[in-house]
């Protein structure tokens, strides 16, 4: 896994805090922060995130039901439809998009690692533990 990959995992796991990882990518350019929610939004298919994952996803991001995310993740019948719409936001949404995909990216992966993975497993973001990820270098 490259740096990037490792420190969204760290941030989806818990493993770093959510408000390090909205201060790293508040820091970013625009070009590099679409990247990265579209790195995401593919984490979270690939984690098999569902629909059903939107409201909990919202609460752990922190932003409010009525955060234009928010209402793309909760009312939304086809996730990667959604997961476009999300990651395509003007830049004035991308912090909540940051948030909201994180938060989801937590939530899916979580109930897969409880559901598949939970007597071991060779993915690579799931040997992650806190503080072995490499330092944070922006």
């Amino acid at each position: 896994m490259d740096e990037r990959t490792v420190k969204l995992n760290e941030f989806a796991q818990g493993l770093r805090p959510l408000v390090q990882g909205v201060e790293w990518f508040e820091g970013l350019g625009a070009d590099e922060q679409f990247e990265i929610l579209r790195d995401l939004g593919g984490f979270c298919i690939q984690a098999r995130a569902t629909v059903d994952d939107g409201p909990e996803s919202v609460r752990l991001a922190g932003i409010r039901p009525t955060h234009t995310p928010a209402v793309l993740i909760t009312r939304g019948q086809q996730l990667p439809a959604q997961l476009t719409k999300i990651i395509n936001l003007p830049q004035d949404e991308r912090v909540r998009a940051f948030r909201l995909l994180v938060a989801l990216l937590g939530v899916a992966d979580g109930r897969r690692r409880e559901w598949f993975c939970a007597a071991g497993c060779t993915h690579a973001w799931h040997q992650l533990v806190r503080g072995s990820g490499p330092v944070d270098s922006g």
